[in-house]
């Protein structure tokens, strides 16, 4: 048993509450959803299979506390808790980026889940699993992406839904790379007072919006 890799790289974290820190990225390959925005496409297929023990041997060579999980969609490899739980074991502060279709209880909740609920710009928002609405912890992160103007109100809809239920874990809103101008998005979330955060792909701005490894 092992997982498929696509790539392990160190770069800057673009995203999330850690955004701006050196993190350890471990891309996994393959996805189940096929969303008209994705930037990830090189991910569906290819890679290098590999045992946990060599990924947890190629990360610590970096020596870095962060380490981010992601793809594709993790979650659909059945060894990605294990993995995780490793990272876990060995002291590192570990994110898993998941697309919202998977169920994250499969995760020890030590580490922060970022769970990507589709909007329906993306043509996948029918895959979205609420039932992870309940699974969340406080130290889990919601993110929205959102293209156009019904995606934000789809989003706002269920931000207010998290918040019902008393679910504190942080939202972001993240506008279409190249697609929605983040002015736009940030004068919506000002315009309604929402309390998310405007997440923006640092990487995007560092480097070209196209490069790998970043």
């Amino acid at each position: 048993m092992g997982l498929r890799v696509h790539e392990i790289f160190r770069s800057i974290q673009g995203e999330s509450t850690r955004a701006g820190w050196p993190c350890v990225f471990v891309r996994l390959t393959g996805c189940n959803l096929r969303c008209t925005y994705c930037d990830t496409r090189y991910a569906y297929d290819r890679g290098e299979d590999m045992a946990v023990e060599d990924i947890l041997e190629r990360i610590a060579a970096w020596n870095c506390n962060l380490v981010e999980i992601t793809g594709g969609e993790p979650l659909i490899q059945e060894e990605t808790p294990v993995l995780a739980a490793r990272l876990l074991e060995r002291g590192k502060t570990v994110l898993l980026e998941t697309n919202g279709s998977r169920n994250i209880g499969e995760v020890d909740e030590r580490c922060v889940r970022i769970v990507d609920f589709k909007c329906p710009s993306s043509g996948e928002s029918s895959a979205n699993d609420y039932g992870n609405l309940e699974r969340l912890s406080p130290r889990d992160e919601v993110k929205l992406v959102v293209a156009d103007r019904s995606d934000y109100e789809f989003a706002r809809d269920l931000y207010h839904r998290i918040r019902r239920r008393g679910v504190t874990s942080p939202v972001h809103f993240s506008p279409v790379f190249g697609i929605l101008a983040p002015s736009r998005l940030a004068g919506w979330i000002l315009s309604d007072g929402l309390q998310v955060r405007l997440n923006l792909q640092l990487h995007k701005f560092i480097w070209d919006p196209d490069a790998r490894g970043v």
